[in-house]
């Protein structure tokens, strides 16, 4: 990790109040995320304002820019076990409902804050001129690319979803994929590693990436003529999927505002088929307060 090794490469200069810090920080990094400097003090012993010297001494503009970047980088570090060690923050039930819920609202305002609109419209003008679309979201970004293709089918002809039986039968989906074509790319952290190998191929073969991610300069963006990045901050061992599916759902509907006439014969002819076969229950009598359907 990148702000330890820091830590480590400065620690033989640093004061004895420093090093306190230093020392709980590479033992405890994963719980000291979390700590505002406040209470990152009192457990080292030492004051709050050392604390926040410490931060600027190791490179950063303050406390929360530390914490900030401790968080980026654990995303992608921690083990499932260690990322369930986080609910022993939660005091009981309501604490971990307002607390999760909550980190799902401000990941979905920090994504909405720092939208790259440039690269917004360049994802759907590149997604426009494909032939073919490729979608490609494995483990928990399955849910993800399962909903994008689900609506992605109505608006285009050729949309492929790349499942995850196993890593040959996942490449052999994607090995046609011509210069002509769009991968787009789903994975939070920690990265799948086959989703990172699957854009590296697609971009090699010629054809447009697109990545949906968390932020700029790791894996999944070195092979992606387009970034597309959500907040993804974790509560627990459950990946907080909620700003990616908002971002997904914003680039449906934008592409939708392209493809309305094809989007209108798509339904109408689902809507018969829906009808013929019964898909959706279809609304019966009801009794007179209207909540109960009649014998």
């Amino acid at each position: 990790m990148e702000i330890l090794e820091t830590i480590e490469k400065m620690y033989p200069g640093m004061s004895k109040s420093q090093k306190m810090i230093a020392d709980y920080l590479m033992a405890s990094y994963d719980k000291a995320q979390y700590m505002t400097a406040a209470k990152l003090a009192q457990v080292t012993g030492v004051s709050e304002a050392t604390v926040v010297r410490f931060t600027t001494e190791i490179g950063f503009s303050g406390y929360p820019a530390f914490q900030q970047a401790l968080k980026e980088e654990l995303k992608s570090k921690l083990t499932s076990v260690q990322r369930l060690d986080y609910t022993e923050r939660f005091e009981d039930d309501k604490a971990a409902i307002h607390e999760v819920m909550k980190a799902d609202i401000e990941n979905v305002k920090s994504t909405l804050t720092n939208i790259d609109t440039e690269a917004f419209d360049k994802a759907v003008t590149t997604i426009l001129n494909a032939r073919k679309i490729y979608i490609m979201g494995i483990r928990a970004s399955a849910t993800l690319s399962e909903f994008m293709h689900f609506y992605m089918t109505v608006l285009f002809d050729d949309v492929v979803l790349v499942r995850s039986n196993c890593t040959n039968e996942l490449f052999e989906q994607v090995m046609p994929i011509t210069e002509d074509d769009v991968l787009i790319g789903i994975s939070f952290p920690r990265y799948s590693a086959r989703t990172i190998n699957s854009m590296a191929y697609a971009h090699n073969r010629g054809a447009k990436t697109i990545a949906i991610t968390d932020r700029d300069g790791t894996p999944m963006t070195e092979h992606a003529d387009v970034s597309l990045l959500a907040t993804s901050s974790m509560a627990s061992f459950v990946d907080s999927l909620t700003a990616p599916l908002s971002l997904i759902n914003a680039l449906l509907v934008t592409l939708g505002m392209h493809r309305k006439e094809h989007i209108k014969n798509s339904f109408e002819s689902l809507e018969t088929l829906w009808s013929q076969y019964k898909v959706y229950e279809i609304g019966r009598d009801r009794k007179d307060n209207g909540e109960f359907p009649a014998p």
